[in-house]
């Protein structure tokens, strides 16, 4: 029983947003129901795939959930949704809020469902803007967020960072909107409307380091963390690969010159001396940096890092972190056996828990696998499952 057992969420999310989010609290014990349109979140074609609609995007990111598949442009099809909504906790959607009014599932009408219902919008821009109707995906809030910008301060091309990450962190920026709604309700009795915008958080996320001198009023500078922003911030070329190491405090400077028969270091070079001195000349530090790494192969800095207690990791590709001894050891990797795609690999929750223990309940689910099922337990009957499937409102399980 995870620490969330007991708290049901309708996700009416798709792509990686929403599910994302819906994922980890599925993984902490809620009861997910995924609400997906007849052809399936768009993601079930991502990648290659055992089996059409079951590519490992949406296999990473919609296990412990169970599917319905509901055209809610039908009437039949948004009744049956209303009706769900009566006994849920949780109702999260990435639809645009203008398009969730012409099914007639704007908060109002669905808060009349259900008073105590927490009705969580994620949205990309905040709805009091005139971005508001604008769509938004992961490059575009990048771009806008000031991230591709970045790459040009630290002397490289524009780019997007190579991960959905604003999808990400905006995710979990809507697991703790949502969870803080859950706690208000619990002292209150009161459901409400919470609103979770990409644009403006990504933007308090990256300006948090580089608003810079842009904080202050006139300015006093241009923004911009120096030590993030500098060129020679990355992995470190050794003689055979690459290491990442961040030797970064004076004690780091300290014993890292000693480990390699260099003690006078850094006391003897000023631009080394203090933590506020390398910040001044940071580019100049990690330029030499680089070309000490230079001297050594990957193992044999690995190996000296850790005697000296210097944070330093491989770096690993797709591939190799796989084999990653401290992960190999805490049993993040699990082969497990889905019923339908038969062995896969699977990630464990990161999160630790001494008594309420959080685990997947269950593998990603074919489109629709469990509508029957959820539909029985809110209270249809059979005859009204069925002429909800002879009317199309509910669609059938793939290979059905």
């Amino acid at each position: 029983m995870g620490p969330l057992a007991g708290l049901r969420i309708l996700d009416l999310t798709s792509v990686l947003m929403g599910p994302y989010a819906t994922q980890i609290l599925g993984d902490y014990g809620a009861d997910v129901i995924k609400v997906e349109a007849p052809e399936g979140d768009v993601v079930r074609q991502i990648g290659p795939a055992r089996h059409d609609g079951m590519g490992p995007l949406f296999l990473n990111t919609n296990r412990s959930k169970r599917s319905i598949a509901l055209d809610l442009k039908k009437p039949a099809g948004r009744d049956a949704l209303l009706k769900l909504a009566e006994k849920a906790d949780v109702l999260i959607s990435n639809v645009r809020p203008r398009a969730l009014t012409r099914l007639g599932l704007s908060y109002e009408e669905v808060a009349a469902a259900n008073p105590g219902l927490i009705y969580a919008s994620l949205v990309g821009f905040d709805q009091r803007g005139p971005f508001a109707e604008r769509p938004a995906y992961d490059d575009l809030i990048q771009g806008g967020s000031c991230l591709a910008y970045s790459f040009i301060r630290a002397g490289q091309r524009p780019s997007y960072v190579p991960s959905a990450i604003a999808d990400r962190i905006v995710g979990l920026a809507a697991i703790n909107a949502i969870l803080a709604a859950v706690v208000e309700r619990e002292r209150s009795g009161q459901g409400q409307k919470i609103e979770v915008p990409m644009y403006e958080t990504m933007i308090s996320m990256v300006l948090g380091d580089h608003l810079g001198g842009l904080t202050f009023e006139p300015p006093l500078d241009k923004g911009g963390y120096a030590r993030h922003l500098s060129p020679d911030r990355r992995p470190y070329q050794t003689k055979d690969g690459y290491v990442c190491a961040l030797v970064y405090t004076d004690g780091h400077w300290q014993r890292f010159f000693r480990a390699i028969g260099r003690p006078d270091m850094p006391a003897a070079d000023p631009r080394m001396a203090t933590f506020a001195a390398r910040m001044k000349h940071v580019d100049e530090v990690y330029a030499e940096l680089g070309q000490i790494m230079l001297t050594r192969t990957t193992a044999e800095w690995l190996d000296i890092f850790d005697k000296a207690d210097v944070p330093a990791l491989p770096m690993h590709s797709y591939e190799s972190v796989l084999e990653d001894p401290h992960l190999v050891a805490t049993d993040f990797f699990e082969m497990v056996e889905h019923p339908q795609e038969g062995p896969i690999r699977s990630m464990a929750v990161p999160a630790q828990f001494s008594r309420s223990k959080a685990r997947p309940s269950r593998l990603a689910p074919v489109l629709g696998e469990h509508g029957e099922e959820i539909l029985s337990e809110t209270g249809f009957s059979a005859a009204e499952i069925q002429e909800l499937r002879q009317s199309g409102a509910l669609c059938a399980v793939e290979g059905e």
